[in-house]
């Protein structure tokens, strides 16, 4: 993975209002490497998680269940 890269093209989460504290993504390494990169839009060049694709998606699925409750 390579998170500090300047060719790494990070997303910010959908839910993000007015570019506040968010979580960022990065959608283009994920489908290249399988593995979902996962940072603080606060800070960006701190710490990136990596999450394997089909952990990441069981997790984004379970806040979306639990948000539309």
């Amino acid at each position: 993975m390579r998170p500090n890269s300047p060719f790494v093209v990070w997303r910010a989460s959908s839910h993000s209002v007015n570019g506040g504290a968010c979580v960022e993504w990065a959608p283009e390494e994920a489908a290249t490497t399988g593995t979902v990169p996962v940072r603080d839009s606060k800070n960006p060049d701190g710490p990136v998680l990596a999450f394997p694709a089909a952990g990441w998606q069981a997790f984004v699925a379970t806040l979306h269940k639990h948000a539309t409750r």
